[in-house]
């Protein structure tokens, strides 16, 4: 499942930031490709923007209408699906590889207790919290720390239990964080910081480099 319906604002765009373009394509082609080449991957869902669904339909994969919110979103996706495993990822994180997400399939497979495993890279700067008036309270120990990405992979009638009441979603920084409220056991896959997330024009260069550089 492909969470496509982020309005891009931020990003400066003009219009749906699934569809901006990069490295001569719109961004969620680049996801399409990789998630068309997984060996694991049986079928794709993408939410979409609101009245973007024909122009996801080109791409030859099953598309709902996205949600107010992500987690809304994934939950109109899921309905849809009826696999055993199911794999979240999101159109704004282009450099995912086929290679990745199999690996990550396979581990949730191999990991019996676990609800999901979800692609994260240790945290490597040093993170502080600071209260409202912008003074630091403290430094937070980065030891234990780790940035999550997208693919995120879950069973699906786990998914499904975390994603069941509406009020949880809108607060839900990621699919993740619903699972371990329902007690889940979540693993973490350690990836590359270059599976970067586009959320500025910064990002979206720094993201044309490196798809370029792949070739």
């Amino acid at each position: 499942m492909i969470a496509a319906a982020g309005s891009g604002q931020r990003l400066g765009a003009g219009g749906p930031k699934a569809f901006v373009e990069l490295a001569g394509r719109p961004m969620l082609e680049w996801s399409l490709d990789a998630f068309r080449a997984a060996g694991t991957i049986a079928e794709i869902v993408v939410a979409a923007p609101p009245g973007e669904d024909d122009r996801v339909l080109e791409q030859g994969v099953v598309t709902v209408e996205g949600g107010v919110h992500r987690s809304e979103s994934v939950a109109k996706a899921l309905a849809l699906c009826a696999e055993e495993f199911v794999v979240v990822h999101d159109a704004a994180r282009p450099m995912v590889t086929p290679g990745l997400i199999d690996a990550m399939v396979e581990e949730l497979a191999a990991e019996e207790g676990a609800a999901g495993v979800i692609a994260a890279t240790p945290v490597t700067d040093t993170i502080k919290h600071v209260g409202e008036e912008g003074q630091v309270e403290r430094t937070i120990d980065r030891s234990g720390l780790w940035a999550v990405q997208t693919p995120q992979v879950f069973r699906a009638e786990d998914l499904r239990k975390a994603l069941d009441d509406p009020d949880d979603l809108p607060a839900a920084s990621d699919d993740a964080m619903l699972v371990e409220r329902q007690g889940g056991r979540v693993v973490i896959h350690s990836t590359s910081p270059d599976n970067i997330k586009v959320t500025t024009p910064f990002d979206l260069r720094v993201a044309e480099l490196l798809l370029r550089e792949r070739g």
